[in-house]
């Protein structure tokens, strides 16, 4: 079943780009604090002037609540775990107004539900909503006519119905999304944008855990004298008889990319040197086996690295590559190990 994600996830998404994600992203929940404490800051200065203490100590919890959740999204930039402590904050504010102040508290109940089904997942927003009425309920019956509970209740419904659909609707264009910016449309692999925040998680990963991770460098022989022989419509479909190839091959865990006209990247989580240089004459060997072209050889030269210590994501791609080049330069259909 395709995963579900929040509002956040799918308009983070939208809006962010290479060099914007960490900002870009850190400012949505960080604006909703901001809506947040401004829309109660108002009532909470009336109360103190009207000497309605309890209230007024209510509204201040939940500005300074709010305004503390924004300083630490700007300080930690850790999104989601501040869309959730909003979306807590939210509910908790709303029961406890409507407990303590009295049930006319009950409206601040609607911008609450929207800020819970912008910021989870649509599931876990609708278990919030169940659970926020069947708190209410109780403070409620009694307190207020039946027509208006029963207004209540059908409009919180409603827009919760509205809410949960928009999440289906984000969802849906966040997948088409995922799939234009991350994956190749001829080959299906992923792209040059996708390797590279592969590498930058898996050295990530590395100066944490010290995990062995190969990457293969993969490259096709003489590719343009069969494009000129037998045209570009040949030539792609030999691309993506290549990515079949190395995806029945490779693990679940490894990943393919392509970033060049005929240059592929295999990157191989756990995998130390010497096996991820076995592998590449597999690879090697099962496509110079398949007869891409009649009456002509296709071939792949492979260079093979290791990631090393404190080495960046682009040092480790340059000593894969310089090790394709020596491939190349032995006469290709070659696998080649970086030192």
């Amino acid at each position: 079943m395709r995963k579900l994600h929040s509002g956040l996830d799918a308009w983070r998404y939208v809006i962010t780009s290479e060099h914007e994600e960490r900002s870009v992203a850190s400012y949505l929940p960080l604006i909703l604090s901001a809506a947040g404490a401004l829309g109660v800051f108002p009532f909470m200065v009336l109360r103190f002037m009207q000497a309605e203490w309890l209230a007024a100590i209510i509204d201040t919890i939940i500005v300074l609540g709010f305004i503390s959740l924004g300083i630490y999204v700007c300080k930690t930039h850790k999104v989601r775990v501040a869309s959730i402590a909003v979306s807590i904050f939210c509910i908790a504010g709303v029961i406890s107004t409507v407990y303590l102040i009295g049930p006319h508290q009950v409206y601040w109940v609607y911008p609450a539900i929207m800020a819970v089904f912008y910021l989870v997942h649509p599931r876990i927003a609708i278990a919030l909503v169940v659970f926020i009425v069947a708190v209410l309920f109780p403070r409620l019956y009694g307190s207020i006519d039946s027509h208006e509970m029963t207004t209540i209740l059908i409009t919180i419904v409603v827009m919760s119905s509205f809410a949960f659909a928009f999440s289906l609707i984000a969802n849906r264009q966040r997948d088409q999304l995922v799939q234009l910016a991350t994956k190749d449309p001829l080959t299906g692999a992923g792209n040059r944008r996708a390797l590279d925040e592969k590498l930058n998680e898996v050295v990530n990963s590395f100066k944490r855990t010290g995990s062995t991770t190969s990457m293969l460098l993969l490259d096709l022989d003489h590719f343009k004298k069969v494009n000129d022989a037998h045209g570009h419509a040949v030539g792609d479909q030999i691309l993506k008889r290549i990515t079949e190839i190395v995806n029945l091959r490779i693990r679940v865990t490894d990943s393919l990319y392509r970033i060049g006209g005929e240059e592929f990247v295999v990157v191989l989580e756990g995998q130390a040197l010497d096996r991820a240089g076995h592998l590449a004459e597999q690879l090697r060997t099962l496509v110079e086996a398949n007869e891409l072209v009649p009456d002509q050889s296709v071939t792949i030269s492979l260079g093979v690295a290791q990631l090393g210590v404190d080495e960046s994501a682009t040092d480790w791609l340059n000593r894969a590559d310089e090790a394709l080049y020596r491939a190349k330069r032995a006469g290709r259909n070659a696998t080649n190990l970086a030192g």
